[in-house]
């Protein structure tokens, strides 16, 4: 086993990601370690947003990672493997997850897990990877401002015990991370488009304030996103240069 081989637990940590970048600072940390908290005072979202959890209610940690076989045009594959590991776990308890590009995880329309993968990169290769998790699971209510959120336990109407659940999603991510490390990429990538959310299917959206129909026809190793718009022409956007429209 990779992701889980050292398990580090903290009752509460500013942010597990933090935690984790300080580590390697110091000195290097078998790979997989996983540093979990029970509540964060600073978690870390996507592009410097927060991510709101409520202490001892959900999974929330980072895995220390040095996937050197990947090179740094392609690290975006990590995100679809870490992204097919949780829908893998959350698998087990409800039906299909979709994976909404570039970093969270739907349940019914609602995002259930959101990923904040932080890469060093050295040369053209990857020199080590923080990989950030949160997973809501028995949290009933967010604050009023996060209107798009769902947890585990809203779905199911159950309590969940997080150990429990935190060792099934380690087990997950670990053959996902063994995949992309020794196995075919290319099933991956085919696999995350088959999860992706509105993949092929014709949404509104928007770019520098303008709204257009597109369709989501493909995401690259990079993490660059493919539309086709209204009139055959393919438009590629890196993250938020795309907004999800209703």
């Amino acid at each position: 086993m990779i992701i889980g081989s050292d398990i580090l637990y903290f009752d509460s940590l500013a942010s597990t990601n933090v935690t984790a970048a300080q580590m390697l600072t110091e000195q290097k940390p078998e790979e997989g370690t996983v540093i979990r908290a029970g509540f964060q005072t600073a978690g870390k979202g996507q592009k410097g947003n927060s991510w709101e959890s409520a202490e001892d209610m959900n999974l929330l940690f980072s895995i220390i990672l040095y996937p050197s076989s990947l090179q740094a045009d392609e690290q975006f594959l990590l995100s679809m493997a870490i992204s097919l590991g949780i829908c893998d776990f959350l698998e087990n308890h409800l039906p299909r997850p979709d994976i909404k590009w570039p970093n969270d995880i739907y349940a019914g329309g609602k995002k259930i897990a959101g990923i904040l993968i932080e890469n060093s990169i050295l040369g053209e290769m990857i020199e080590y990877s923080v990989v950030g998790t949160g997973i809501n699971i028995n949290q009933k209510k967010f604050s009023p401002g996060i209107s798009g959120a769902v947890s585990l336990g809203i779905i199911t109407g159950k309590e969940y015990d997080t150990g429990s659940l935190f060792r099934q999603v380690l087990h997950f991510l670990d053959l996902r991370y063994k995949q992309l490390l020794y196995g075919d990429r290319d099933a991956i990538r085919e696999e995350y488009f088959s999860n992706l959310y509105r993949a092929g299917e014709w949404h509104n959206y928007s770019s520098d304030g303008v709204v257009f129909r597109g369709a989501i026809r493909g995401v690259s190793p990079s993490g660059i996103l493919t539309v086709e718009k209204e009139g055959n022409e393919y438009c590629e956007f890196s993250f938020r240069e795309i907004q999800y429209l209703h």
